[in-house]
């Protein structure tokens, strides 16, 4: 990983870096909210103490989304180059590694997700008009949670998690692996609450199919099991 220094540097101002998919600039601070007037040595020190810290994190998140270790390389290092450009709509002591993995993820969606190699966009019409959030809440799923996710995600389940298309991928590794909370999520991921559960839900049934062999080895039974 580059430093912010190098980072700075070698890579050019683009319009689009400003911008959300929507058009919306990154994390365009509201009207009550103003845009902070950091010295460089705050900005400096925000970035170092609040950022830094999450770069494993972000590189592991930018891996599973790209699952090519130089597309991730160069994700984190494009996403800690718009935290640092757009630090001032930042607020000093929030949640640094939510505010990070939302830039990560327009990230991938403007860039790296519109490579052919990409898996397609899920359409979630049918999907989540079957698993709303009602179901979600009341239905029960395997919470990777359960155990500790470091001694569960070995090759087979690494496998199965890569397979999953990204969206659902994507919900496993914020809530499962990485600890979000669905607030969290929803605000990372741009979608309501309720959507989060239900793409939640769905994502771990489906990570089931693809491991029911494995998860019983694990200890995990099925639903119906008492």
């Amino acid at each position: 990983m580059a430093t912010i220094h190098e980072v700075m540097s070698d890579t050019p101002t683009r319009d689009e870096d400003q911008l959300l998919p929507d058009g919306e600039p990154i994390e365009q601070p509201s009207a009550d909210t103003p845009a902070r007037g950091y010295t460089d040595e705050q900005k400096y020190r925000i970035f170092n103490k609040e950022f830094m810290p999450h770069i494993d994190s972000m590189y592991n998140f930018a891996f599973r989304l790209t699952t090519d270790e130089d597309d991730a390389n160069d994700l984190v290092q494009d996403t800690y180059l718009k935290a640092f450009r757009f630090i001032s709509s930042f607020e000093q002591g929030t949640n640094a590694k939510a505010w990070l993995f939302r830039i990560l993820k327009n990230s991938f969606i403007n860039d790296y997700r519109k490579k052919s190699k990409e898996p397609a966009k899920v359409d979630y019409q049918d999907v989540e008009t079957t698993y709303n959030s009602e179901d979600a809440e009341s239905e029960h799923t395997v919470d990777l949670r359960a155990e500790s996710v470091s001694d569960l995600i070995g090759d087979e389940v690494a496998t199965a998690l890569n397979s999953l298309p990204v969206d659902f991928r994507t919900v496993i590794i914020l809530c499962d692996i990485e600890g979000f909370t669905y607030e969290e999520m929803a605000k990372i991921l741009d979608i309501p609450i309720g959507t989060v559960r239900s793409r939640l839900h769905r994502a771990r049934n489906l990570l089931k199919e693809k491991l029911r062999d494995y998860a019983s080895s694990m200890g995990y039974k099925e639903e119906n099991e008492e």
